[in-house]
């Protein structure tokens, strides 16, 4: 009884060590955001496609980004709330090469295609990522490549819901 007592213990102590969970990604790979990115072109309707988390279960959220000069957007569209899609504006500022500061949040466009037809965004601590595209639908091919994206920045694309 008391080595059970002690053993329980012993694991107690040592989970209480153990590194609290990153979020989405993994911590320990490298992530970038696009160097290239042009904010006029980024600017428009996004549909969200692609979620981790509770996001998906929302059904079809968009947000709608319109420039408000060499540093900003004001935002506006659905996100997921605790009862179901709901309304948002924020303004969005340029942080950085690829980067976004909205709200609280620091967004890192981690990739666009060519075409800014697809986007992928997500955050350095791993709490937030998605996949947005200019219409509901979205080509397998570059869903694809989005996918591989959240990959190459340490995102587990297994986890990625459509929306």
């Amino acid at each position: 009884m008391r080595l059970c007592a002690s053993l329980v213990l012993a694991a107690a102590v040592l989970s209480a060590c153990a590194p609290a969970p990153q979020g989405l990604r993994n911590a320990g790979t490298p992530i970038s955001s696009a160097a290239a990115f042009d904010q006029a072109r980024f600017a428009d309707v996004w549909h969200v496609v692609a979620a981790y988390g509770s996001e998906a279960r929302c059904g079809p959220l968009t947000e709608t980004w319109v420039r408000t000069g060499q540093a900003g957007y004001n935002v506006t569209g659905t996100r997921c709330g605790p009862m179901g899609a709901r309304a948002f504006a924020e303004t969005a500022t340029i942080s950085g090469p690829g980067r976004i500061t909205r709200g609280e949040e620091q967004l890192w466009v981690l990739w666009v295609d060519a075409d800014y037809r697809v986007a992928v965004i997500g955050t350095p601590t791993g709490q937030f990522a998605r996949v947005l595209s200019r219409t509901p639908g979205v080509r397998e091919d570059l869903m694809r490549a989005a996918r591989d994206v959240l990959r190459f920045n340490g995102y587990d694309p297994a986890g990625l819901s459509p929306v």
